[in-house]
């Protein structure tokens, strides 16, 4: 190698080590309150030691032997918790106030993934409706080339032909999703999601409350999850009623993508739930989402929401006559109603003992906003009837293990450094979560953009 080009190549090795926060000695934060996502109580006058991308050590200052070399930040008064994980998001749907296909560009997706780390979201799954330029830009946030969430997605997605999800809610292209006429077509949807490296498979199940003439038949979404399990994926179904949730946990789906939104949840779909091992995602801030920015609640006039928003989406909340229109309307009175009931049914399955994940389907529309939506679903469990810690250790470590991601969610030896410092404690007030002071993505630091905290 010439000169010229070793020293080049030197310089951009010193620059991964450096630049963007990442250091190059071992980093301690002392004085911290650890909330380490497994922990059902916070660590108080905690050290927590990042080497690299990766913790080295976590706990009691007793317990912890700090490296002679280290960089040392004390924190007192600070806490510490993990990443959030969003275990059902999307990228690439929604630009300001529109939604469709020509938002699935690069630039878009990467300006969201940042939205998420701006606000202590640090992986997303995006569960569906993606095109082609996602395994490119999910392979550059694996290796942290860029700014933002770690990225996993299901390809494409599979839906229904005249029916789920509608193309005249998603607007997407046909190269963001599969709608297989029978099952045959089914499992080959499911191969081509494979080839292209999907990390999940999604299926639309029902008929959006009648809003389509046709929902899936079983014999499609058996086939489809027949032959996910064979190849080695997983299958999350999209569901609203209890007995589609029903039927497909009988049919061996693996994650319930959404909460059961009609119904009280019955002690034979618990039963149900925990023989098949199925997780279960509520996406409470969905339903929120539908009216409260018509409500103008005193949480979405904080810097921490307005500063996330579009000019056009701000606008559109701001405007007297939408705030109207939208609180007297059918679909704000349907969301009301089905919040209420996903908040009932998820406290029942989460003392049942049923494995709970974390989403919002963030992404999806315009007022379902990537980052805000997370801490409003926090804030939500805790309206169900979760304490603080018991939303924060499913938003973390929970979350990660529905993704069987086996190298973050805790902050513990071996895990990603990836953490968020806050001003305030959120296992005293969940409101507290949004008090974003730093946001650290393997063991960098990301640049926080201005109105992401408080």
């Amino acid at each position: 190698m010439r000169r010229d080009a070793l020293l080049t190549a030197m310089v951009a090795a010193m620059s991964l080590l450096c630049v963007g926060g990442a250091v190059a000695k071992p980093l301690v934060f002392t004085g911290i309150r650890l909330i380490d996502g497994r922990s059902a109580q916070p660590i108080e006058d905690a050290v927590l030691v990042v080497d690299g991308a990766r913790i080295v050590a976590a706990g009691p200052r007793a317990a912890v032997a700090v490296p002679s070399d280290a960089e040392i930040r004390d924190l007192h008064g600070r806490t510490i918790m993990p990443g959030l994980i969003s275990d059902h998001s999307h990228v690439g749907i929604v630009q300001g106030v529109d939604v469709g296909a020509q938002n699935y560009t690069r630039e878009n997706i990467l300006a969201q993934l940042k939205a998420y780390t701006d606000r202590g979201v640090t992986t997303v799954m995006a569960l569906g409706l993606n095109g082609a330029i996602m395994p490119e830009v999910r392979a550059e946030a694996h290796a942290g080339r860029i700014p933002g969430a770690d990225l996993f997605g299901v390809d494409r997605g599979i839906g229904v032909p005249n029916g789920g999800p509608p193309q005249a809610m998603i607007r997407v292209s046909a190269d963001q999703l599969f709608r297989p006429a029978d099952a045959e077509e089914g499992r080959e949807a499911v191969r081509a999601m494979k080839a292209r490296g999907t990390d999940m498979v999604k299926l639309w199940l029902d008929d959006f409350g009648g809003s389509v003439p046709a929902r899936m038949q079983p014999a499609v979404y058996a086939a489809v999850i027949d032959e996910a399990h064979r190849l080695g994926l997983r299958v999350a179904a999209h569901v609203h009623d209890l007995e589609d949730a029903r039927a497909v946990t009988k049919a061996g789906v693996d994650v319930l993508a959404h909460g059961v939104r009609d119904k009280p949840v019955d002690a034979d779909m618990i039963a149900l739930l925990k023989a098949h091992d199925t997780w279960y995602i509520a996406t409470l801030a969905l339903d929120e989402a539908t009216f409260a920015y018509a409500d103008a609640p005193a949480w979405a006039q904080t810097p921490f929401v307005r500063g996330a928003l579009a000019p056009a989406l701000k606008a559109r909340f701001d405007d007297p006559a939408w705030q109207r229109e939208t609180r007297a309307s059918a679909k704000a009175q349907a969301a009301r109603d089905s919040l209420a009931m996903n908040l009932a049914n998820l406290k029942r399955l989460s003392d049942a003992g049923v494995r709970i994940g974390f989403g919002t389907d963030s992404g999806a529309a315009p007022e379902r906003v990537p980052g805000v939506a997370e801490h409003r679903e926090l804030a939500l469990m805790v309206q169900a009837g979760f304490t603080p810690m018991q939303a924060l250790i499913t938003a973390t470590s929970r979350a990660a293990d529905l993704l069987d991601l086996a190298d973050r969610g805790s902050l513990e030896v071996g895990r990603r450094a990836d953490l968020v410092v806050l001003a305030a404690d959120p296992s005293e007030d969940i409101a507290n979560s949004a008090q974003i002071v730093e946001v650290w993505r393997g063991g960098r630091q990301q640049a926080v953009a201005s109105g992401a905290t408080p």
